[in-house]
């Protein structure tokens, strides 16, 4: 078996072990039931909540009940609406943000840690440049002039999420570029790029994975700061958008800002967990801890 083939049988050992772990770790299982809920009501959002949530009424300030589950805000929306819509706008600017900064990331982290010299140079100093400001405020600083809207807060979340992962990616790729199995595959006359991308990248995918769910949870609350502070897309629904229109009426009606922030902090929350759960399925130190555990 060519060691290509070794890599994608224990990547597919460790994907069919993850139920096995996820049934030892409680915490895990109720994360991945609440975002199976999220990511439920996402998709089917306009069945769950049939209001739309940015129209206005004149029950504003309207209690928890059984005709508005969340209550409604100042202009009269219904918040069970907008937490349930919500949830569309965040999930899809986490993950669109995740997948993109996180090949940018690969790419950049697989490059410089695989080619060095020059290229490691230039990489790292270009990745060292966007980390000198803290992430919300350059963030900020790219989205006051350009506007807000729901394909500019992608991009721009993007451009500023993506070196973390190039960091992680080129730390393991420097480890893994000097393993046995990838000496002989340079012995054996492979191309860099077939080293790199057959060889190392694969062993790599643990670390990719985990941390492109993790990512997801940090644009969500990255997101909603932008919006927090006012700069959303007005004519989007979402979480941070709500904590901003409901900051100011936390006397008059606490259930404005409550419902939102309680969904974006179990949205999360769930996917930390999950992440560091299936680093545990993925990550073979890790996962024999659970497999050696009796069905």
């Amino acid at each position: 078996m060519t060691t290509t083939n070794k890599i994608k049988s224990q990547n597919t050992l460790a994907v069919g072990n993850l139920w096995r772990v996820l049934k030892h770790n409680k915490a895990a299982m109720v994360g991945a039931i609440v975002l199976i809920l999220f990511f439920g009501a996402a998709i089917f959002a306009d069945q769950i909540a049939p209001y739309d949530p940015l129209k206005t009424s004149n029950e504003t300030f309207q209690s928890p009940s059984l005709k508005f589950l969340f209550g409604t805000d100042d202009l009269g929306r219904d918040v069970f609406s907008g937490v349930i819509h919500g949830a569309q706008t965040s999930i899809l600017i986490g993950v669109s943000v995740a997948l993109l900064s996180g090949l940018i990331g690969v790419f950049v982290g697989a490059i410089a840690g695989y080619a060095g010299g020059v290229w490691d140079d230039f990489l790292m100093r270009l990745t060292e440049l966007f980390l000198i400001p803290p992430q919300f405020f350059l963030a900020l600083i790219i989205a006051a002039p350009f506007g807000s809207s729901l394909f500019n807060i992608i991009l721009i979340l993007t451009i500023t999420s993506w070196t973390t992962m190039a960091r992680l990616v080129r730390a393991e790729v420097l480890s893994l570029k000097e393993r046995s199995f990838v000496e002989a595959s340079r012995a054996m006359g492979a191309s860099p790029a077939r080293i790199l991308f057959h060889e190392i990248l694969p062993n790599a995918f643990p670390l990719i994975i985990t941390k492109m769910i993790l990512m997801v949870g940090g644009v969500i609350l990255l997101e909603a700061g932008l919006e927090f502070v006012g700069l959303g897309d007005a004519s989007q629904i979402s979480w941070g958008f709500m904590l901003h229109n409901g900051q100011h009426f936390i006397r008059d009606g606490w259930w404005i800002i409550t419902f939102p922030s309680l969904a974006l902090a179990a949205l999360v929350l769930a996917l930390n967990i999950v992440g560091d759960a299936l680093n545990s399925a993925l990550n073979p130190k890790t996962r024999s801890a659970y497999l050696d555990k009796p069905v």
